[in-house]
């Protein structure tokens, strides 16, 4: 036999743990809520008697939900006995009430006002990860999330973000709100936010520099085989060799063939100012990403800065030979780059947007045809 004391405290352990918020906050399959009460033994009823009656008598006065009873019969009893044997809750406002906790049922309306007033698309992220908002100014809250919905990839122009201006939030909001506003904007650019900082991602200057993977194709032409440099460092420093080849994810560095005096560097994504510095001016460079709008975003970015650079892999020639087994939906498709396309890769854009499958992810690619690829590069 459970009181509903215990049961309260089950139910409130239950509002810490994510699955159980996700699973009974945003699936109204989860409802009606049946917890088990369980029933006295006879031993129980013959010996405790009165334990048995407060027992029933305790469930009498739960107000929340609903208390099933049901008739029980006893060899010590004359007649059936009325006992509680399932409490029901109804809705996600009886479960809160149901812990008999102040800071869960706080949690709960300060959560409910917040997922009712923002994109539903960031509801699963918001009611998963409480860090995002508890503790914190709802009214703040949601004005972040309204500015997520404002925000979109180069919006910043090279600016730094406290300079953004027409977007409703004083000059330190989006600082102040990094974390969330990385948060909400990965649930709508399918987590490339995170991956490429929210400043590159915006395109803004960032004081805490992006780092890149360096990898060099060549045994011994760095005294390391692999290590990580910044962005801002990248720019001025000249690497050995004649060759650099910039890959956008760093997942795919098994895939590197052994190429002679060439390094390679990984996890560009977004961030390729730093294409543009001196360091790379007399090098041949190529540039690989994934196969969707995405890509050819980053790619635009990439010969912005540096015009002489040659695409990889890149071409829906390449799509379409890979795309059968590989190919998945593009969540959230890039906008068309002003500039930075040629004819054909602008063609291409629109291809791949059209497709109900356009986006081939660079890293499954078959390791031959990456390999074909790359060395053939280094024999143009």
């Amino acid at each position: 036999m459970k009181s509903p004391s215990d049961i309260s405290v089950r139910l409130a352990k239950q509002w810490q743990q994510p699955f159980w918020r996700v699973q009974r906050l945003l699936s109204s399959e989860s409802w009606p809520l049946v917890v088990s009460i369980g029933k006295p033994t006879s031993r129980q009823f013959a010996d405790q008697t009165a334990m048995v009656q407060a027992h029933a008598q305790r469930w009498r006065q739960v107000t929340v939900g609903q208390v099933v009873f049901q008739d029980i019969n006893f060899r010590a009893a004359a007649d059936p006995v009325s006992l509680p044997v399932q409490w029901l809750l109804h809705t996600p406002t009886e479960w809160a009430a149901a812990t008999a906790d102040a800071e869960v049922q706080q949690e709960f309306a300060q959560l409910e006002t917040l997922v009712g007033s923002v994109n539903p698309v960031y509801r699963e992220a918001l009611v998963r990860e409480r860090a995002l908002w508890r503790n914190k100014d709802i009214g703040e809250l949601i004005d972040a999330a309204r500015l997520a919905d404002l925000l979109q990839p180069g919006i910043a122009e090279g600016r730094p973000l406290r300079l953004l201006k027409g977007l409703g939030v004083d000059t330190k909001f989006i600082e102040r709100n990094a974390v969330l506003l990385t948060r909400l904007l990965d649930e709508r650019y399918d987590g490339m936010v995170s991956q490429q900082g929210l400043s590159g991602f915006l395109d803004a200057p960032d004081d805490k520099d992006h780092w890149l993977l360096v990898v060099p194709l060549e045994q011994g032409l760095l005294p390391f085989q692999r290590q990580r440099i910044t962005a801002r460092e990248l720019a001025d420093t000249c690497l050995p060799g004649s060759r650099v080849v910039v890959v956008e994810n760093e997942q795919c560095e098994h895939l590197l063939p052994t190429i002679p005096a060439t390094v390679a560097i990984l996890g560009a994504g977004l961030d390729v100012h730093w294409l543009a510095g001196v360091a790379l001016q007399h090098k041949a460079v190529a540039y690989w990403g994934d196969m969707d709008t995405w890509g050819l975003l980053m790619l635009a970015r990439a010969r912005q800065s540096l015009p002489s650079i040659t695409p990889l892999m890149m071409s829906e020639t390449h799509f379409k030979a890979s795309c059968r087994d590989s190919a998945v939906p593009e969540p959230v498709p890039a906008e068309l780059p002003a500039a930075g396309l040629n004819e054909r890769e602008e063609a291409f854009f629109h291809f791949l947007k059209a497709q109900p499958q356009g986006r081939l992810e660079q890293e499954y690619l078959p390791v031959e045809e990456v390999q074909r690829e790359l060395l053939g590069w280094l024999n143009d």
